[in-house]
């Protein structure tokens, strides 16, 4: 037995490919696809370090350096970017990230399953609405003269100017993205549950455990790993807030709380044609992202023994 150990261990890569090559076959496509269109465009990350211009190409653009990274660092929008950029992703986590969880649990423990077919099917469907379809019933709700202010008038009330006022526009972007998205991310959490023993809950309810109790106790420490991988990972994206639905909304008067860090790079770099300095931009955002990413794992890995790796 031990002998069969060692010379499992001694085998080579090479040897164990051509062992079960069928199976390394099957990852082949995702492997091309990772190398076109994750690693191929980095060559491009180059542009952030020069003056780039067309007609002299990216390795014949005068390098710069750090210029252009300084430049946004110190420049008078930088504050205010950064300042709406985090209230939204944060505001969007704390807002987000526990309803799936909690409406997951609901779901699990509904008796009646035509009901909780009914439910998933209604709380599913936002989330295969486009962006741009979205955003457009958005405006038709939340408008001016939307279906909103109609109700209003109709109630006696003034009419709110909810999509033209600065102060709403956090409140209406976050809350629409966690009805869109709501119950799309229960899916994972209702995996989790459903792969939790009967066995345990039938052993609580003997023991006169309540159902509060038994959610506590056996249904929350099987969801945590599940909610530390998912929490890591968002913690990796904060500062890539969605640029279509910030877009979509956006309009010159709720302006100062709508430009975010990506509205910005698509204004100067496809409008203004500024592209060294929106890919600067892009780099710093993905910098501060992977910082992130690595510190809350390894927080995590402390203090849940659980982490990406």
């Amino acid at each position: 037995m031990a002998k069969a150990k060692t010379t499992l261990h001694k085998r080579t890569l090479l040897q164990d490919i051509k062992r079960t090559w069928m199976l390394y076959l099957f990852l082949l496509p995702a492997f091309i696809y990772l190398i076109i269109f994750n690693y191929a465009p980095m060559y491009g990350i180059q542009i952030a370090f020069r003056n780039y211009n067309a007609l002299d190409g990216v390795w014949g653009s005068t390098w710069v350096g750090l210029e252009h990274i300084n430049k946004f660092i110190h420049s008078y929008q930088f504050m205010d970017l950064l300042k709406n950029t985090l209230i939204l992703s944060v505001y969007s986590l704390v807002a987000g990230f526990p309803i799936p969880i909690i409406f997951a649990i609901l779901l699990h423990n509904l008796k009646s399953t035509p009901y909780r077919k009914f439910s998933q099917m209604v709380t599913y469907a936002p989330h295969f609405i486009s962006t741009v379809v979205f955003c457009g019933m958005v405006w038709v709700f939340m408008g001016n003269d939307g279906i909103m202010n109609q109700l209003l008038k109709i109630m006696g009330f003034n009419p709110v100017g909810f999509m033209s006022n600065a102060s709403y526009f956090k409140h209406i972007y976050v809350w629409s993205g966690v009805l869109q998205s709501m119950g799309f991310n229960t899916i994972i959490y209702i995996s989790v549950l459903t792969s939790v023993s009967p066995e345990l809950h039938e052993a609580a309810t003997v023991d006169g455990a309540t159902k509060l109790q038994r959610i506590l106790y056996i249904d929350l420490p099987h969801l945590i790993p599940t909610m530390v991988i998912l929490l890591i990972l968002n913690m990796g994206q904060i500062m890539n807030v969605g640029f279509e639905k910030a877009f979509l909304l956006q309009n010159d008067i709720n302006l100062s709380a709508s430009e975010i860090i990506s509205t910005y790079v698509y204004k100067i770099g496809i409008q203004g044609a500024q592209f060294s300095y929106s890919a600067a931009i892009g780099l710093f955002n993905n910098i501060i992202n992977f910082i992130l990413i690595i510190a809350v794992n390894k927080i995590s890995a402390k203090l849940t023994k659980v982490s990406l790796w």
